[in-house]
């Protein structure tokens, strides 16, 4: 029993809840992040995100099982190697769901329309956006953009343009690169598992992923500027790390072959660890105790 609790918390994929870290980025660059109830709010939008990644991760790997078997590394999943049969997939899918509603409903109607902005666009993506070149991509980017909405709506508080666009163009060079290593991965099979790896090459993948790259730094510096140059530009100093992070990226996909999954990175590669907890540490402090 304990084996299969472990399954299944595993097919919800708790290493890619990384992601909904984003949803932090309203309350941090609004300057209320020690507002004790509106952090508490953040948390519980945080969570409530998290169980409902975990309903949509669980729901793909059943609604994908066939095509994952085909897959090197997806096979070995508890769903697709049939270590977790459908009907307990399903039955840890609903827990999920549940959960995601009870928290939400705690973190306030704004969270709840955003979540659910985001839950169509995940049900949209697994059943067509994924297998359209390019599309596929930019829906992946939508998901971080409303996360960091759900964020600024949990909380009421308005989030930069600048800010959003940071936060897509990223998302669009992590998407890219996770294509590119699919493509280099798969090779000749990439068809049975993803047919829209047969619309990609890579050189159009290091094209993206090299414009995209490029796009993001000068936006965030520009962000920098703009937006909090009432401030005398301080937040400028964050570059450096920005410019650091997109370069040891590409550093990782291109000479590692890495970059299939970009929370592996964030959580396994030390330099990038490093590298993020400094900006976010730079970022709070200039933001809030910058003398």
């Amino acid at each position: 029993m304990v084996r299969k609790i472990k399954l299944l918390f595993s097919s919800a994929r708790p290493k890619q809840w990384t992601k909904n870290l984003v949803i932090f980025a309203a309350i941090i660059f609004s300057g209320k992040l020690f507002e004790t109830a509106l952090l508490l709010k953040t948390c519980v939008a945080f969570i409530s995100l998290c169980m409902l990644s975990g309903f949509i991760y669980i729901l793909n790997d059943i609604l994908d099982v066939e095509k994952d078997r085909h897959h090197p590394k997806k096979r070995n999943r508890p769903i697709a190697s049939g270590e977790i049969s459908i009907n307990e997939a399903f039955f840890a899918g609903v827990l999920f769901f549940l959960s995601a509603l009870f928290f939400g409903i705690i973190a306030g109607s704004g969270y709840l329309i955003a979540a659910g902005m985001y839950l169509l666009l995940q049900i949209a993506y697994s059943e067509f956006l994924k297998h359209v070149v390019i599309l596929d991509i930019i829906a992946i980017a939508a998901g971080f953009v409303i996360r960091a909405v759900a964020g600024a709506w949990t909380i009421g508080v308005p989030l930069s343009p600048w800010l959003l666009i940071c936060a897509a163009l990223l998302a669009l060079f992590l998407a890219a690169a996770k294509r590119r290593h699919e493509l280099l991965l798969l090779g000749e099979i990439s068809d049975d598992h993803r047919p829209v790896l047969s619309e990609y090459s890579m050189a159009l993948l290091d094209e993206i992923t090299s414009t995209l790259s490029a796009a993001t730094v000068t936006t965030y510096s520009l962000y920098t500027f703009f937006s909090h140059a009432k401030r005398g530009g301080y937040m400028m100093l964050t570059i450096p790390f920005v410019l650091y992070g997109v370069l040891r990226y590409q550093y990782l996909i291109h000479t590692k072959n890495e970059g299939g999954n970009p929370e592996d990175i964030l959580l396994k590669d030390k330099p990038t660890v490093i590298n993020i907890l400094l900006w976010i540490l730079s970022v709070i402090v200039l933001l809030y105790f910058r003398l």
